[in-house]
């Protein structure tokens, strides 16, 4: 399939324009935020911050970070910029750890969110004759609604089956032609393995699917060629990037090259930091991901830290596109686990484990404290359950999963062989950690 750019204005413009475009944006913001929201304007004093200071985008280091913390503290409307009627939509994290990060939209801020979501699922591949059932949960979570809006923008087919009951997903995969899908990696995946159980009934030649629009959770390369190996008929999955204190979906997205996610840079601004010092990394270095949404109205925010680890590539992409590109995301700094000095990620377990033969792609990282030491067990769940009845082949598979995420952490673990289906599905994340430590 050919490269085809939404919007060639925005999507295309040379690095000098781009980078006026940025600097402009920023200072609007600034100046907006220190007029119209407290919280900012009081940080801003404190530090002797005003918009005629940034002069150039660099001059965005001297503006304090906001966390997730800041979020949660002014609960639920404490940063609004806006009167309440001119906000038409919110949103809100589930809260599970405290408050819920609440976020707020203003007809420009909705009008603009379509516009980035628009771009990215137009680079992926979906058209306005792509037939797209969203997979994800409707309600506060901005995963579905996101997508749904930019699919409908490019004038898209859109199926809001929302998420779970997975027979009636199938069903309606097959009855409605549906060829692109939005979904979890891990429910994606999930789905294929179901309909090929049911292929007796219903061969998987019944279903059409081309193209999957997969987000939310993390997806390594070889987690990916899996995804596309069980739905066969050459499925293509792409990745995409956001997080709903930034909007949502729309941040940043995979084109048909698949060498990195697009940012809609016209729209964000973005930093790698150290995340333990705070301190702005070079351009090409791996660090944690702050971002500012240059356009945001209803609830801005400046300088976000969103803990994900990744770095940045400003080289022109082989599709046309001239945006920055942002690798996979590698893991969080607040998921990393720290195992006797090593810095470990549920990342690098997958990675090693889908080459493997007779295994599910399905598994949990467990940590406990034995008495004064950290130590990591891997779980991994069988395909075939009579393999737990032969010992020899049963210790051979598990020394070969050892091995091999032995040579990736480079520390001692622990693998564990668990019958299949026994380790839980998530319609949304996979949750891959259990850390027992605090018990």
């Amino acid at each position: 399939m050919k490269n085809r750019i939404w919007n060639p204005e925005m999507e295309c413009m040379s690095r000098k324009d781009l980078e006026a475009l940025q600097l402009s944006r920023l200072k609007a913001l600034v100046d907006y935020c220190d007029k119209n929201v407290r919280f900012y304007h009081e940080r801003f004093e404190k530090h002797g911050i005003t918009a005629e200071k940034i002069k150039c985008l660099s001059d965005i280091q001297y503006i304090p970070y906001t966390t997730k913390d800041d979020l949660r503290d002014n609960y639920p409307f404490g940063l609004l910029s806006v009167p309440q009627k001119k906000i038409v939509r919110v949103h809100a994290s589930s809260g599970t750890t405290g408050n819920p990060t609440v976020v707020a939209y203003t007809k420009e801020d909705l009008d603009n969110w379509s516009e980035q979501v628009a771009r990215l699922v137009y680079a992926a591949g979906a058209t306005d004759e792509s037939i797209v059932q969203i997979c994800f949960g409707y309600g506060m979570f901005t995963g579905a609604l996101g997508l749904h809006y930019g699919l409908e923008k490019i004038g898209a087919t859109v199926i809001p089956t929302s998420s779970g009951n997975t027979e009636k997903q199938l069903k309606f995969m097959r009855d409605f032609g549906t060829d692109t899908i939005v979904a979890t990696p891990s429910y994606c995946l999930y789905l294929a393995e179901s309909a090929r159980e049911k292929g007796i009934e219903f061969p998987m030649d019944q279903y059409k699917l081309k193209l999957g629009l997969l987000g939310s959770e993390g997806c390594t390369p070889e987690m990916r060629a899996r995804i596309e190996e069980r739905w066969g008929n050459n499925f293509f999955c792409t990745d995409n990037y956001g997080m709903s204190e930034l909007n949502g979906p729309g941040m940043s997205g995979e084109c048909r090259e698949r060498a990195g996610l697009h940012i809609n840079e016209d729209h964000f601004l973005c930093e790698i930091i150290d995340s333990k010092t705070g301190d702005v990394l070079p351009e090409g270095s791996t660090g944690e991901l702050v971002v500012t949404n240059l356009t945001k109205r209803g609830l801005p925010v400046l300088r976000y830290r969103t803990k994900d680890i990744t770095n940045i590539n400003y080289e022109k992409c082989e599709c046309g596109r001239t945006s920055a590109r942002m690798s996979k995301i590698i893991g969080r700094s607040d998921d990393m686990l720290k195992i006797r000095g090593v810095n470990v990620f549920p990342s690098q377990v997958e990675a090693a484990l889908i080459g493997v033969t007779s295994i599910s792609p399905h598994y949990q990282l467990v940590v406990r404290r034995e008495g004064f030491a950290d130590t990591l067990e891997v779980r991994v769940e069988l395909i075939d359950a009579s393999l737990l009845e032969r010992y020899g082949e049963l210790e051979k598979l598990r020394k070969t999963i050892h091995d091999k995420i032995k040579a990736i952490l480079g520390i001692e673990i622990k693998v564990s062989l668990v019958e299949p289906k026994s380790i839980e599905r998530f319609t949304g994340k996979a949750q891959r950690v259990v850390d027992l430590r605090s018990k």
